[in-house]
C-alpha cells in the first residue's frame, strides 16, 4: 500500500478550484468535473448528495480538526496576495517559537490552511539576524550539524 493523496470535501468545486489555483498557485493535474486533483496531490471533491459518502457522512461540518500545510520561500508575497484577495485569516504573519514565520487562514469551505517558511529559509533568516548555529539549534530543535550545513558554517 502507498499513500496517494489527501481529499478535502468542498461546497462548490469551481470556487475552490479558483481559490487553490489563483491564490495558492497550484495547477489542475486532472479535472473530473466535481473531483479535481491539483499539481501538489491535493484533491478537491464536491460530493453528489446521492453518492454513498454524501448519504452516509456529514461532509459540511466546520470542525477545523486538521490543517493543510504548505511552504513558500516568498512567504511575505504569499501573505500579501491572500490579504489583497480578502481571505479570512486565523492570524497574520508571525514568528513561531521555533523561529519559523507562518500565517494561517481559511479556504472557501473554512478548512484551516497554513503557509510557513521552508526549514532552510527560516534557519538562514535566523542566522542573518545574528544567531549562532548553537542558538538556532536551541531555539528550533534542529541539530547543530544540520543548522551548520544549512547556513554553510
Amino acid at each position: 500500500m502507498i499513500y496517494h493523496s489527501t481529499v478535502i470535501f468542498v461546497e462548490d468545486i469551481e470556487v475552490s478550484k479558483e481559490f487553490y489555483t489563483r491564490y495558492l498557485g497550484f495547477s489542475v493535474e486532472h479535472d473530473f468535473g466535481k473531483n479535481i486533483i491539483l499539481s501538489n496531490g491535493l484533491t478537491l471533491w464536491e460530493i453528489n448528495p446521492e453518492h454513498i459518502v454524501g448519504k452516509q457522512l456529514e461532509t459540511k461540518i466546520e470542525s477545523n480538526r486538521f490543517e493543510l500545510y504548505f511552504e513558500d520561500d516568498t512567504i511575505q508575497e504569499a501573505f500579501e496576495k491572500l490579504e489583497r484577495a480578502g481571505v479570512k485569516f486565523l492570524h497574520t504573519l508571525h514568528e513561531e517559537p521555533w523561529g519559523q514565520c507562518t500565517f494561517r487562514f481559511f479556504d472557501p469551505d473554512n478548512h484551516l490552511v497554513e503557509i510557513g517558511e521552508p526549514l532552510p529559509v527560516f534557519v538562514r533568516n535566523m542566522s542573518a539576524k545574528g544567531l549562532s548555529p548553537e542558538q538556532i539549534s536551541a531555539k528550533s530543535g534542529i541539530p547543530p550539524e544540520t543548522v551548520r550545513a544549512l547556513i554553510g558554517k
